[in-house]
């Protein structure tokens, strides 16, 4: 790994960690063993380098997702890969990160709401046109409003003045309305279909080895 790429790796870590404001140039510099000097021979500053951060965990969460979509059987299972992803994710995220992005680094967080409120925003109704198809998902949803509706509820564990870090578990909460998002979208089918998917993650087996 060349010294760019070591401190953009040691710099997402950090961040994800500990949160964006209270990680400095230095900090990284000295988690990683060389001067802040050669720090700032790859990024010009830590607008720079949070940018860098930023773009690079969208491109990864983007390929994610069309993982996600690629190895799905159904809407709901593709909920349910995704729901897995982002609790792995989500146990070692702190929840000030998109504070602080908001509050200190305007561009990164820009490019996150554009992330957002465009990709994010075609995977959500995409997935719900396919469970309508599937009559997994109740066909009188207005996929446009439910749409908007799940893009903004994943936003919620992240407001900190209403899930305080120390009294909320970010992975949990980001759980919990999840799985209270795909019951309401749910057909009887669909609830049955809920049901054997989380009774399986419960036993941590593998989704491959569900049968229908």
């Amino acid at each position: 790994m060349d010294p760019k790429e070591r401190i953009l790796v040691k710099a997402e870590e950090l961040f994800m960690q500990y949160g964006v404001r209270s990680i400095s140039m230095d900090d990284i510099a000295n988690h990683l063993g060389m001067s802040k000097k050669t720090l700032y021979q790859y990024y010009a500053d830590k607008d720079e380098l949070v940018d860098a951060v930023v773009d690079g965990h969208i491109s990864m969460i983007q390929t994610d997702c069309m993982s996600c979509r690629k190895d799905a059987r159904d809407a709901i299972h593709e909920i349910f890969i995704m729901m897995d992803r982002i609790m792995d994710e989500f146990n070692n995220m702190n929840p000030m990160l998109l504070y602080d992005l908001e509050k200190f680094h305007f561009r990164a967080y820009q490019r996150f709401r554009e992330h957002k409120d465009k990709f994010l925003a075609q995977i959500i109704r995409q997935n719900i046109e396919w469970g309508i198809k599937d009559e997994l998902y109740r066909p009188e949803i207005n996929i446009d409003v439910i749409s908007k509706f799940r893009l903004e509820s994943m936003m919620i564990p992240f407001n900190v003045s209403v899930f305080p870090p120390g009294k909320y578990n970010l992975a949990a909460t980001s759980e919990m309305i999840i799985e209270h998002f795909v019951y309401g979208l749910a057909t009887v089918k669909g609830h049955k279909l809920i049901q054997k998917y989380n009774e399986q993650r419960l036993k941590k087996l593998s989704y491959d080895e569900i049968k229908k």
